[in-house]
Parts: structure tokens; C-alpha cells; sequence
């Protein structure tokens, strides 16, 4: 939140802090749900764990969960939330999308087994899935990729539109967009709770609300396994993330 020492990180003072500035931000005496957003690096996972705790005793929070971590991590949490007796983690954010699946290899399985919500973030791929970038290439001017610059453009890869493409006609036989369908996709795979939508417009938002009472056809699972095979990624949304060492290539 800003270029100080203490600005920053997920040391108790930080997080209590935040918290602190959130509740008076949102002019609130709690919030339901905090995530700490992207792995702890450098503090011992028990000092944040316990900040959280401590947060929650004090209710100002109910539940904490955490953001984009590996899978080893929020294992790591978990156990030494159970060997502290400390509140533990009830979810995770990670990125997940049919063209980056990533997640299913070791992650989804894991909170499935533990009980922890998975809140997928960027279901849309950027913007990918709902058509915004053609295949003939190019970046449109307001899009997503115009405004975040290289690390999100490294995510538009050849492959990724054209998986967009086939989505796109996909839907259409279904009579939906190619948005829907591909938001469809996410909300009703094994584990997930509910993806994150942001929409940029009420336009968007209008064609979203109908997916969540829509129910995705098990005789259409295998034809998007066709397009991405699970546990793979045709584009990199964990590029962002240190501990991601895999890539893809376009």
C-alpha cells in the first residue's frame, strides 16, 4: 500500500493495520471474508496466521482465507493453524480459466480434501474467452491489455484466442455467449464455489447473472477437455506468481 517498510508484507503490524484501515474505509465493524493475497515470503507463515487469529477473537473478521498461493503453502497453513489450535483458512483465490488449468494437478484436489471454498480468479482468461482479442492479433485500445501492459499481454497467446474461437461457436450452438459458456465452464468444475466475475460494464454484468442458474451439459466436459486437457495451460496466468516456474509457450 505504499513504498514504507511497514506498508506492506504480512507481518502482524501490516495486517492489523489494513484491517484496521479497511474497517473504517468500508464503515463497518466486520468483515466476513479477508485473504491474504499472494504467498507469505517474508515472515513465518505462524506470525500471519496468528494475526488473523487474533483479528477474529477480536471480531473484526469471521473467516480468512488466501489468494494465489501454491499448494504446498495453504497445506503448510493448514497445519499450523490444526498444530496451534489458531483459526485456519476457509478458502482460496487462485487464477483458473479453460486455458490456463493449472490448478488441477495439486491445488483444487487439495482444498476439495480440506474443505477450503475456491473463489477462481479471471474465469474470462482477461477478457480472452469473451472474444476481445482476434487471432489475426493486435491489442484493442481499452482493453485490459492496453491498460496492464507486458505481464498481462504475455498472456494473450495464439493458442488462447483460438481455443476463444472454438468457444465461441460452441456457445452459439447452446444459444449463449461465448462469455457464458466459458464462465459456465468454471463456476460448475469439481471444487469450485464461485468464480470472480468483473464485470466493466452493467452490459456485462446483465450477461453474466443468467450462468448462475445454468447447469453445464456432462456430455460438453469432454469437448472442452478437447480444447485444454485438464491440468494443463495454453496460456500463463500464473506468470505473475515467483513460485509458478512452469511456462507456456505460445
Amino acid at each position: 500500500m505504499g513504498p514504507g517498510p511497514n506498508q506492506s508484507g504480512d507481518s502482524r503490524y501490516h495486517i492489523v493495520r489494513a484491517c484496521e484501515d479497511s474497517l473504517r474505509r468500508l464503515q463497518t465493524d466486520r468483515i466476513d471474508l479477508y485473504q491474504l493475497h499472494r504467498p507469505p515470503t517474508a515472515f513465518p507463515q505462524e506470525e500471519t496466521l496468528r494475526a488473523f487469529d487474533d483479528l477474529i477473537h477480536a471480531g473484526k473478521l469471521l473467516y480468512v482465507g488466501c489468494s494465489t498461493h501454491p499448494a504446498w503453502m495453504v497445506m503448510e497453513a493448514l497445519a499450523t493453524s490444526e498444530r496451534l489450535g489458531l483459526n485456519r483458512y476457509i478458502s482460496e483465490q487462485p487464477p483458473y480459466n479453460l486455458l490456463d488449468r493449472r490448478i488441477e494437478n495439486e491445488l483444487i484436489p487439495l482444498c476439495q480434501r480440506y474443505g477450503l471454498a475456491i473463489l477462481p480468479w479471471s474465469p474470462l482468461a482477461g477478457g480472452i474467452l469473451a472474444g476481445r482479442y482476434s487471432i489475426a492479433g493486435g491489442i484493442p485500445d481499452g482493453s485490459r491489455a492496453a491498460r496492464m501492459g507486458q505481464m498481462f499481454r504475455e498472456r494473450i497467446t495464439r493458442r488462447g484466442r483460438e481455443v476463444a474461437v472454438q468457444v465461441a461457436q460452441m456457445a452459439a450452438e447452446r444459444g449463449l455467449t461465448g462469455a457464458q459458456l466459458a464462465l459456465l465452464w468454471v463456476k460448475d468444475q469439481p471444487g469450485v464455489t464461485s468464480p470472480i466475475i468483473g464485470p466493466k460494464s452493467l452490459a456485462h454484468l446483465e450477461e453474466f447473472l443468467p450462468v448462475a442458474d445454468m447447469t453445464l451439459a456432462d456430455a460438453d466436459r469432454p469437448l472442452f477437455d478437447a480444447l485444454v486437457h485438464p491440468g494443463n495451460a495454453v496460456a500463463d496466468f500464473h506468470n505473475s506468481n515467483e513460485w509458478m516456474k512452469a511456462r507456456v509457450t505460445d
